[in-house]
This record gives C-alpha cells, structure tokens and sequence, in this order.
C-alpha cells in the first residue's frame, strides 16, 4: 500500500523483526515518561504472530508502526491495538492514520470488536480513532507507568 501525504510518499507493510531496534528507538522519543517498549518486546510480538505494520518513507526507513492481536476468535472476534507510534518528523501527515486502517482492514474481515486504551490527555490520538469510529467505554486511572497517566478504553464495532 503507497500513500502520498503533503509530496512526502511512504509505504504500509509488514514489520519485520529486524525493525525491532527502530520501534524501540521511536518508541524513547515517543513514550519517555512512561515504560517504552524494548526491541525484544518488539521481536516478541512479530515472533507471536500478531498482525504488525511499518510505515517506511522513500528511503524504506520506517517512520511508524502499529500492532494488533486477535484475543478472541469468531463467533465473537475481539482484537486489541497493542500499540501506534509515528515518527515526529512525519506527523500530520496521514502516517498514523494509514497504519490504523492497516489495522482495522484484518479486524473488519472477520467481523472483531477492536480495542485500545490511549492517555487521555492525547487530544489528537482520541480524535483519530473517533474519527475512525471508535468510541470511549470506560477509564484506567494510573494506567501507565510509571508516569501514572490515566487511559481511555476504547471501543469499535465491528465492520
């Protein structure tokens, strides 16, 4: 899948396990008062199967990636984002929502309710996925660690 957001084109596909030092990389400047993810927790999750994408510019260096596991199977399929980050430099440009529908295209083919939790104080994260249909359905106080920041649970239906 090639996008072309502002004359900046980038690419959705697969992340691979060798991107592992890359997502955790981002995920320092991304999350730095929280607990951001390891490379090997990286590894971890594309070794489990799990369905992760990159987001990779021109030069195929990846500026974004997202996950999701499948916690249920039909008749009542759920999933759950496990994670979306952007690079910095790339945001606003469409990269954070290409990744999410990546996600949501493997949901909406089995008929899954989707899950996630975002910091409640991330204004634009929460508009994203309301935009994408996703509403809240409950709050996680002290969810993240181990700055304490409290979470949105979020909910869509399935497509």
């Amino acid at each position: 899948m090639s996008f072309d957001a502002e004359l900046r084109e980038f690419t959705i596909g697969p992340l691979y396990r060798a991107d592992a030092e890359r997502c955790a990389e981002l995920e320092r400047v991304l999350f730095p008062g929280d607990d951001p993810w390891s490379a090997q927790a990286f590894r971890a999750e594309v070794a489990a199967g799990h369905h992760y994408v990159a987001a990779r510019d021109g030069d195929r260096r990846l500026i974004g990636y997202a996950g999701l596991a499948f916690v249920a199977a039909l008749p009542h399929a759920e999933a759950e984002i496990h994670t979306i980050g952007v690079d910095p430099a790339h945001r606003r440009r469409g990269v954070g929502r290409a990744l999410l529908r990546a996600l949501l295209g493997p949901a909406d083919a089995v008929g899954a309710t989707v899950f996630l939790e975002v910091r409640t104080d991330n204004e634009a994260a929460r508009a994203l996925y309301e935009a994408e249909g996703f509403t809240v359905v409950g709050l996680r106080k002290r969810y993240y660690r181990p700055s304490g920041a409290d979470a949105h649970t979020m909910r869509r239906d399935p497509r």
